[in-house]
């Protein structure tokens, strides 16, 4: 289960997006958030990915 947000974020001429999900960890069953600027693009990728 992961909750996504996705918000744009331009620099200069590169247009950027900073994405973030929840993860849960699988030994304690903690939830974090893992966040990362990327290209619109990636997204999905980085959405979809365990």
């Amino acid at each position: 289960m992961a909750k996504k947000s996705v918000a744009s974020i331009q620099t200069g001429s590169k247009r950027l997006t900073k994405a973030v999900k929840m993860v849960k960890s699988e030994k304690t069953g903690a939830y974090t958030f893992v966040e990362q600027i990327m290209t619109p693009e990636d997204v999905n990728n980085f959405l979809n990915k365990k």
